[in-house]
């Protein structure tokens, strides 16, 4: 058995023990939504317009218990789905899972990223959310979903960051010393971790981190042991995540927390400093993006993990400053808001929002028919004011 197989077969005996993630099944829906698991979201965040299909092909890389994969059913309702994952016992849950609330326009495979070229076609949204940091080899993972992307199609990444996973580092490396020839034995290994947490002083800086950031989770094992004795696992920095984006060959579209990686949110009170920072340029004489992402992680080191939109050429992007190209565009609510109709509800991220008089009255209005003209024909809002629902991703819009 070669290197990588070994691994692959620690990591799906892991996930045989303790299938993840452990929610519970329901018998209808679950609640909620996850915006970049919607198409028609995810399509607008990374375009700026609504596709122009939605019988779309969708595949969950790695889906572990199907709790990503259901909510990919049910939130794109013409989509068919294919979930994958090298743990059987993790396959039976989700299979159960979907069955018990209806997503039931999906098949699953027992299947590693390595051998997804062995699905017929090609899918225009792909889901990999904390797969490739526990393979042996992600950039080979990548490339293998990456050949699988349809031209236009869009890539969801979650990856581990190592400045905010250190005091989790930390421990893993202690269990595994402590448990000595009983490493892989993963029940074990949970089992020296709690009574590692139970023996150390309250003011431990592991401690304090565990019980700040991951208790309300740790308390069940099979979360505990995906993060504390997980056989796999490769963490990342800017520099090295842009290694691994590199080599998938596909187009980096950007992160899908962006408010995250605002540099004025850190540095605002000192526009000197902003400005400076416009000097990092790059071999062409514009700002080096990555260079301003390795300067927030540096100064804002709670990085725990990456989660990002890639696209395969051609992905088109609108660009809405023509005010002719806006006037005769039709504009639609986001599918993933809540609370709505009210000046004040979540946006796609769960944050609130407190829209203006007109800005409601304009989106009371979007009923899928009516183009920007015809709406601002009755109400009192600019195209400006047209023009920040959409960068709030309050609406898209549908081109002529």
């Amino acid at each position: 058995m070669s290197d990588s197989q070994t691994v692959s077969a620690a990591v799906a005996k892991l996930y045989n023990t303790y299938p993840f993630p452990p929610e519970a099944l329901l018998d209808e829906p679950p609640p909620g939504y996850n915006w970049r698991w919607n198409w028609l979201a995810a399509h607008n965040f990374c375009t700026g317009e609504k596709p122009q299909r939605q019988d779309i092909r969708i595949l969950d890389a790695g889906c572990g218990t199907g709790v990503g994969t259901e909510y990919l059913v049910h939130l794109n309702p013409q989509a068919s789905v294919v979930g994958i994952d090298l743990s059987s016992g993790a396959l039976a849950v989700a299979k159960e899972r979907c069955q018990r609330s209806g997503a039931n326009r999906v098949e699953f495979h027992h299947l590693s990223l390595f051998d997804v070229e062995q699905l017929p076609g090609e899918f225009d949204l792909i889901n990999c959310v904390g797969v490739l940091h526990h393979t042996p080899d992600p950039i080979r993972g990548i490339q293998a979903l990456a050949n699988k992307l349809a031209p236009g199609g869009l890539m969801h990444i979650f990856v581990y960051g190592e400045l905010g996973r250190w005091e989790i580092q930390l421990m893993q490396k202690a269990i595994a010393l402590i448990q000595g020839d009983k490493k892989g034995d993963y029940r074990d290994g949970v089992q020296v971790g709690r009574q590692i947490f139970a023996s150390l002083p309250e003011n431990n800086r592991i401690v304090k981190y565990n019980k700040q950031r991951w208790s309300l989770e740790n308390y069940k094992d099979e979360y505990f042991a995906d993060m504390y004795v997980h056989p796999q696992e490769i963490d990342y920095n800017i520099e090295t995540l842009f290694e691994l984006i590199d080599a998938s060959g596909l187009e980096f579209i950007g992160f899908s927390n962006p408010s995250f990686w605002d540099l004025e949110r850190l540095l605002g009170k000192a526009p000197e400093l902003l400005e400076r920072v416009k000097g990092l340029t790059d071999a062409c004489g514009g700002l080096n993006q990555r260079q301003l992402y390795r300067l927030i992680e540096l100064l804002d080191p709670e990085v725990t993990h990456y989660e990002f939109f890639l696209g395969r050429p051609p992905l088109i992007k609108a660009d809405w400053t023509d005010d002719n190209a806006l006037l005769i565009a039709i504009p639609e609510l986001n599918p993933c808001i809540q609370g709505f109709p009210s000046q004040c509800f979540f946006n796609y991220d769960y944050q609130i929002v407190n829209l203006s008089v007109a800005e409601f009255e304009f989106m009371q209005r979007c009923d899928n028919n009516s183009t920007v003209a015809d709406i601002l024909a009755s109400v009192q809002l600019g195209l400006d004011g047209v023009r920040t629902l959409l960068k709030q991703q309050l609406i898209l819009l549908t081109p002529a």
